[in-house]
């Protein structure tokens, strides 16, 4: 003999009427009317065939055929309680995580003041933090390891993708005292291509958007070092190695306290853009959209 799937409603009437003895106490649980969570469970028994309570004068007592309903329901009840409470807990902020990509630079100068602020308001929402050069981010975030990336500009593939530019970089060449002959004066391109010079490596936006830059005016510029991370070559430059490219942001210190200085250059690099990046039509979670206004974009829009 074949049963009829009974609505969720009236097992979740029998669970709280079983659990609390009482036809009363479940109508309150419920709020609905004692005689309501009577028809209710009325109706479920038709439904099963099978009588699920003994009522008495002082509430109601399972039957074996509730007990061993009870057994199964009871469970499932309880996880799908579990699960609204979760649910409740990430809409309200309560509870959540969030997946970022971020270069050393996007993280240093956007983002960790951003998530200094967001984690006092929201100290249970834990943050994973993945710490890649902006191709690596957009992969990421195609793949789907990631809700959103901060990344700069020049992207050359933003299929699929919603960008919104926040803040403005500007790129520019460093130098130290042995090169002190080249300060106080706008050198041509060339006083690169007759020094040594230190770029960050090849795999990062911030090399791409420099080789373009050289090549488009003629001087195309192969480094006597590669280094990883901006910080790194504000440090060999301070020792002499070489002319330095670099985010402002990185040399602003060094420059400060006169140990390079910036070298300017008749044509200056233009200056470009700090994106936020997330996948188009793809909804964010509670606690990244929170993020995400937090850093001034809720969702993102395509240039």
């Amino acid at each position: 003999m074949g049963y009829r799937s009974a609505n969720f409603e009236y097992y979740k009437a029998f669970y709280y009427a079983a659990r609390l003895g009482s036809l009363t106490l479940a109508s309150e649980k419920l709020f609905v009317t004692q005689p309501a969570v009577s028809r209710i469970i009325l109706l479920l028994e038709e439904e099963l065939g099978c009588r699920l309570f003994i009522r008495t004068p002082h509430g109601v007592v399972l039957t074996p055929e509730g007990e061993a309903l009870y057994a199964h329901i009871a469970p499932a009840c309880e996880s799908i309680f579990a699960g609204e409470r979760r649910i409740g807990e990430m809409v309200n902020l309560e509870h959540g995580e969030i997946r970022i990509g971020a270069s050393d630079m996007t993280l240093r100068f956007f983002l960790l003041e951003k998530l200094e602020g967001f984690k006092r308001s929201f100290p249970d929402i834990r943050i994973f933090i993945t710490n890649a050069p902006t191709p690596t981010t957009v992969e990421q975030l195609r793949a789907g390891n990631i809700d959103f990336g901060i990344v700069s500009s020049p992207l050359d593939d933003t299929d699929g993708l919603e960008v919104r530019p926040v803040r403005t970089l500007r790129d520019i060449f460093i130098a130290g005292s042995r090169f002190s002959a080249l300060s106080g004066r706008a050198n041509p391109l060339s006083v690169l291509t007759e020094n040594p010079c230190i770029f960050l490596e090849a795999n990062t936006s911030t090399r791409k958007f420099i080789d373009r830059f050289l090549s488009e005016n003629n001087a195309a510029v192969l480094p006597d070092f590669e280094i990883s991370t901006s910080d790194l070559i504000v440090s060999f430059v301070e020792r002499n190695m070489g002319i330095g490219t670099v985010v402002e942001d990185f040399a602003a210190e060094s420059i400060a306290a006169g140990r390079i200085f910036r070298l300017e250059t008749e044509i200056s690099p233009p200056e470009r853009e700090m994106c936020i990046i997330t996948r188009r039509n793809v909804p964010l979670s509670k606690a990244a959209e929170a993020l995400l206004e937090a850093a001034g974009s809720e969702k993102g829009v395509q240039p």
